[in-house]
């Protein structure tokens, strides 16, 4: 059973889920944290860097879609959480911190795990060292993927979406066989008010405000690892697990 092969119930859901299998050590288990600014790929990253080392992605932004949608009632810190989403407010260090301790099994998972979306803050790392060392476990490394601002505007400013499916697109990198029509529905594509550069430069210093104190911990560490995120996907992740000695 792959790690891929995991419903990871037990991240999704919370503490009273199981996951449907859960992965074996085969080797060297890998516990990272993945770094990376809007739409510099960090998710398609996840997903090939789960299908190489075997490890559970483990995405906070998962988590809150998946109780968005569900109909079971939440945990004390996932209500916390879904009330600030609701009231379009960012939720506090402490709810998500709170939200990731009630997930702890999955820290000690035998196939490992991929945290993507968590910590973005200093407070979440030491938190998040807190809960591994209650575990007796540790993180391998930091993947941070690195690309310069302009170059993200312009990955970013070249998203189209689906009015209808909200599949996505890009003018040059993946266009649609026929020029604003989507490919699965016929649908017609748009591009986000948040995709506009203008509005991409104020996310990424944002981003990169919010993120220099957190790079700077886990560099201090020695935990850091910059990569590169130029050419394609999977050169991107042959040179993360060159990186890592996993190649």
């Amino acid at each position: 059973m792959t790690a891929q092969e995991n419903d990871k119930a037990a991240w999704l859901k919370g503490p009273r889920a199981d996951c449907s299998s859960v992965p074996v050590a085969r080797g060297r288990s890998w516990r990272l944290v993945l770094l990376g600014a809007p739409g510099i790929g960090k998710g398609t990253q996840a997903e090939l860097l789960n299908q190489r080392l075997r490890a559970c992605h483990l995405s906070t932004g998962d988590v809150f879609r998946a109780a968005l949608k569900s109909d079971e009632d939440p945990s004390a810190a996932m209500t916390d959480a879904l009330g600030y989403m609701k009231r379009g407010d960012l939720v506090p260090d402490e709810v998500v911190i709170n939200m990731v301790a009630e997930r702890e099994r999955c820290m000690q998972c035998a196939g490992g795990f991929l945290l993507d979306g968590y910590p973005r803050t200093v407070d979440q790392a030491l938190a998040l060292d807190e809960l591994l060392a209650k575990k007796s476990v540790a993180l391998d490394a930091v993947l941070s993927f690195e690309l310069p601002m302009e170059k993200v505007i312009q990955r970013l400013s070249g998203r189209r979406v689906c009015s209808k499916c909200r599949k996505t697109y890009h003018v040059t990198h993946n266009p649609p066989g026929v020029e604003g029509t989507c490919d699965a529905c016929g649908g017609d594509l748009f591009q986000r008010e948040d995709d506009r550069p203008e509005a991409i430069t104020v996310r990424m210093k944002a981003y990169e405000e919010s993120t220099a104190p957190l790079i700077d911990y886990y560099e201090k560490q020695g935990l850091l690892i910059r990569v590169a995120a130029e050419g394609s996907p999977e050169e991107i992740c042959e040179a993360a697990l060159e990186s890592l000695g996993a190649g």
